[in-house]
């Protein structure tokens, strides 16, 4: 097929691309190149990316709509895979405009030109952020998330909702995924597996919020990978026991669906950090903090519908996948 994934020299869109590539679709990557985080393992990425010849990028902004535009009009995506966006709970506090334009501006792009090219298929980045406030764990596509405590999370949930709009007015095949702390080689310089390795390696102190007292359900990159590529290829079709009067929020009697992608293992950041450390065969000097703004004490994913509409089944455990990202960090920055 010919699928567009932005966000291709991203972490999520780097691997899923080169799965693509890998089993003979054509890929059309979308990526800014922004600095919110090192662009010489973005551009590294894209190295890997532009040996195979299937592949073509454009560096350009999902606000750029002429350019955007442009991209449908010219590759004529049968599927497209929407993995662009200004990530990170934390820096939403601080430069809040980058989300509206990326996460709001940007997907009402993607949308439109979804709309007017007639994509099959569109497979979009949501979050478990979207659960905010919410503290029943497991963490439910059949839950409430009215209560997003992010700006991050505000235009997670909204992407939801506006796809759901498109689906319904237009009949444009959605799929929202809620990712759940992706970790593994290749990794984002912004994310707490990538910090802890960089400065105990350093010597240097590690800051742990909380007082490593949070749990999250780290998931490995090939797993997620797996995961996206099963739901890209089954298109959904409008849910035929959708009932109005009782309705869920996962799907509707549009072509519609929201799913968790996660391990559904949680572990506390404890122990996370503790695997590092044996990977590392270092200890960790940690400076111990409270829980910061912004941030959920608890993620865990509800993996029930995923596994039953896909096959869906995440299988590394993290003491393999933090041991292949420490092999990967130490090639990668000759450590």
């Amino acid at each position: 097929m010919r699928i567009l994934v932005t966000g291709s020299a991203g972490f999520i869109g780097a691997a899923l691309s080169q799965r693509l590539l890998a089993r003979g679709d054509e890929v059309l990557g979308y990526d800014n190149l922004n600095t919110y985080y090192d662009v010489r393992l973005k551009h590294a990425r894209l190295v890997r990316l532009r040996e195979h010849a299937n592949y073509q990028h454009i560096t350009a902004d999902l606000e750029d709509r002429a350019t955007l535009d442009a991209a449908f009009a010219q590759f004529a995506p049968q599927r497209v895979v929407n993995l662009a966006a200004q990530a990170g709970v934390r820096y939403s506090l601080e430069n809040p405009h980058a989300y509206i334009q990326s996460n709001i501006i940007g997907f009402t792009n993607i949308l439109e030109a979804c709309r007017h090219t007639q994509v099959e298929h569109l497979v979009y980045a949501s979050s478990s952020s979207v659960y905010g406030a919410n503290k029943l764990l497991p963490f439910s596509v059949q839950h409430n998330v009215d209560h997003p405590v992010s700006l991050y999370a505000a235009t997670k949930k909204a992407n939801e909702l506006m796809a759901h709009t498109y689906s319904h007015l237009f009949a444009i095949p959605t799929t929202g995924l809620r990712f759940f702390t992706v970790y593994g080689p290749w990794g984002r310089p912004d994310m707490a597996l990538f910090k802890f390795t960089a400065n105990i390696l350093a010597g240097q102190p590690i800051d742990v919020f909380n007082h490593g007292k949070h749990t999250r359900d780290f998931t490995y990159i090939d797993d997620i990978v797996e995961g996206v590529i099963r739901v890209l290829d089954r298109v959904p079709q409008g849910d035929t026991t959708f009932d109005p009067m009782h309705p869920t929020a996962a799907s509707s009697a549009a072509p519609y669906r929201v799913y968790n992608i996660g391990n559904h293992q949680p572990i506390e950041l404890a122990r996370y950090i503790e695997v590092i450390e044996d990977c590392l065969g270092k200890r960790a000097i940690k400076n111990l903090l409270p829980m910061q703004a912004g941030d959920v004490a608890d993620t865990y994913a509800d993996v029930a519908e995923l596994t039953r509409d896909t096959g869906y089944s995440p299988s590394t455990p993290v003491e393999i996948g933090v041991q292949r990202f420490v092999d990967w960090y130490r090639d990668f920055y000759k450590v």
